[in-house]
């Protein structure tokens, strides 16, 4: 095979990123520059992705947010019902006589030291 010389100048974060790159793969800076430059151009020639598929991703991920924030809601009031059958059962538990707004009061408690324990992951 014929190679050909080029010279090129690169901005400071591409030689960066193409010297990590290369020091990564255990490779020359100009070996990894000619795999670069082979890829970016099989990329231009072969696209993968056509702007269409592009919008169908993009609905698709904006269909699967939307159901997630869904999911979300339900989850969260699925939770404060859980807190709330806990503050109610454990009121009847140990003999009743609580009014509902002090047993609202524990179930906001209750549903916000969950939350909190959620928040906190090991």
């Amino acid at each position: 095979m014929k190679t050909v010389q080029h010279s090129i100048r690169l901005p400071a974060a591409l030689d960066t990123a193409l010297r990590a790159l290369a020091d990564r793969q255990g490779k020359t800076v100009y070996a990894m520059l000619r795999r670069c430059v082979k890829a970016g151009i099989d990329g231009q020639i072969n696209p993968t992705v056509s702007s269409a598929d592009d919008r169908e991703l993009v609905a698709e991920v904006a269909s699967i947010s939307t159901r997630l924030a869904d999911v979300e809601h339900l989850l969260d009031r699925t939770l404060h019902t859980a807190c709330a059958a806990y503050c109610y059962a454990r009121g009847a538990a140990m003999g009743g006589g609580k009014s509902d707004e002090v047993i609202t009061a524990e179930t906001q408690r209750a549903y916000d030291r969950q939350r909190a324990a959620a928040g906190e992951r090991p």
